[in-house]
């Protein structure tokens, strides 16, 4: 039965509250992660003496946690069954809509807000090739069935012209595709019954609405609704650290609580420095100054200590000065921290410079083993994903036969970090063991297009006879070309 109007207005209210609820998380993650940090474990003495200077500082952690997991997330080609001429069509789809740039900001946004999403469309070009595009989490979100969650039943797309301010808001179902658009205008006077939703209307957020607010969206030239042309919901998330029954989850979701101990022992460090670079002093029987008219004893300022000689008239006088303030136990609580942080998230130390003897060799491939165990957990929920993707963008293309292969795997590059000679040695002991020239050239990083170019040269070598002790220089320079007498 094909969907109504009614059953997309549902949906877009349904979906609407529930990416809202998940943007309120998404804003914290998000801001960890710019270093938009709170001193969360600030007095009410420490905000009366320093006001807003500290308001804005961060010791920032978070992104480094999440930088660490994402730059070894690095997709090189697909693999559908035992057809080269997916394979080949998959990275031109891929290239053709710069998804080496664009996984990237996927992956990154996954990890950051636990979940982001990529749309397929049918080409708007002559090319024919489907468009693809990675969408923000703040902006999509993917509804999918209970009772099987690899089914999605809808998903919503919205979002506010930075220009206009107009709202815009379209559902995805499986038959249809609706259009909203809400004006800035309709928009204020609808969320500008409470004084908290005229501060958000003055700021020009989107504010709570309602399903009735939002008016037909009609585009020139396309039907209202639009047919869905894939006949699937064309949004598939990428979700980061996924369980049963719950939403993905950010990477620095269990960082944020010790980020803020750091930061406010940092302060507290920065506070105890500025205090202790004039250590406190004390008199006995010294006679302070005192107001002339009223006879006010003053109290002294910090400039009276500075360019003065002081005279202390008592015989029993004294002077003295406290000892300094020691920052070392700052410090172990900072460092403490810092290694909880690495502990939590599987980051090896080193990627934070801790104390000691910076490791190399098998130190550094020992100490990185967390590191890229989480990374390779997290390429199977991702690729399962950028395969769906790829089905969905051979359907957008046009051809069903290669939407409809199952036996699909996303190739990644190895995460683990290991030098040159040791990796090429790994290979040649592979290769002794009768693994596939091709296999190797894989294991070694090449991309599947680079292994096509490969295979070709080999196969021109040998047709033209040569072996690996002929002089391919002379092959390089080309054919000989006799000259003609100039005399």
């Amino acid at each position: 039965m094909p969907s109504d109007e009614s059953t997309a207005r549902r949906w877009l209210q349904q979906l609407e509250q529930k990416l809202r609820a998940r943007n309120r998380a998404i804003k914290t993650t998000d801001d960890y992660y710019e270093g938009r940090h709170k001193l969360t474990f600030q007095s009410e003495r420490f905000k009366k003496i320093f006001g807003g200077l500290f308001d804005e500082f961060a010791d920032n952690w978070c992104e480094l946690v999440v930088d660490a997991a994402e730059e070894r997330l690095n997709i090189t080609g697909f693999r559908f069954g035992d057809s080269p001429d997916a394979d080949e069509m998959a990275a031109r789809i891929w290239q053709t809509n710069q998804l080496d740039a664009q996984s990237h900001l996927a992956h990154t946004e996954a990890l950051i807000a636990g979940e982001s999403a990529v749309m397929v469309w049918p080409s708007t070009t002559e090319s024919g090739i489907a468009t693809i595009t990675v969408e923000h989490p703040t902006q999509v979100f993917v509804a999918t069935d209970s009772a099987n969650p690899m089914r999605r039943l809808a998903a919503l797309k919205m979002w506010t012209d930075e220009w206009t301010g107009d709202h815009f808001s379209t559902i995805y179902l499986n038959d249809t595709i609706w259009k909203f658009k809400q004006s800035a205008l309709r928009a204020s006077a609808a969320e500008a019954s409470t004084p908290a939703a005229s501060m958000r209307v003055a700021r020009r957020e989107f504010g709570p609405t309602l399903a009735s607010n939002w008016q037909r969206r009609e585009v020139e030239g396309e039907k209202w609704p639009l047919p869905n042309p894939v006949k699937v919901v064309p949004i598939v998330p990428l979700v980061n650290r996924p369980r049963m029954l719950k939403a993905g989850v950010s990477e620095i979701r269990n960082v944020i609580p010790v980020q803020n101990l750091v930061n406010k022992m940092i302060a507290d460090m920065v506070v105890a420095s500025e205090l202790g670079a004039m250590p406190g002093r004390w008199a006995t029987g010294y006679q302070l100054e005192s107001d002339p008219e009223t006879g006010e004893v003053l109290e002294p300022k910090i400039s009276d200590y500075l360019n003065k000689l002081f005279i202390n008239e008592d015989e029993k006088g004294q002077f003295g000065q406290f000892r300094q303030a020691d920052l070392g136990g700052f410090v172990k609580t900072i460092e403490m921290g810092i290694q909880h942080i690495a502990s939590q998230s599987r980051t090896p130390p080193h990627y934070f410079y801790l104390r000691g003897e910076f490791p190399s060799g098998e130190s550094i491939k020992s100490a990185e083993t967390g590191l890229v165990a989480k990374v390779r957990r997290k390429q199977r929920p991702f690729g399962e994903s950028w395969e769906e993707v790829m089905r969905l963008a051979f359907a957008a293309s046009g051809d069903s036969e290669k939407a409809e292969v199952v036996e699909a795997e996303t190739i990644w590059s190895d995460p683990e970090s290991r030098s040159e000679s040791e990796h090429i040695d790994a290979l040649m002991k592979l290769k002794s063991l009768g693994v596939p020239l091709a296999q190797l050239w894989e294991d070694a990083g090449y991309t599947p297009q680079q292994i096509s170019r490969f295979e070709a040269m080999i196969a021109k070598e040998q047709l033209l006879g040569l072996t690996a002790d002929d002089d391919l220089e002379a092959l390089l320079a080309g054919p000989a070309i006799d000259s003609p007498d100039l005399e």
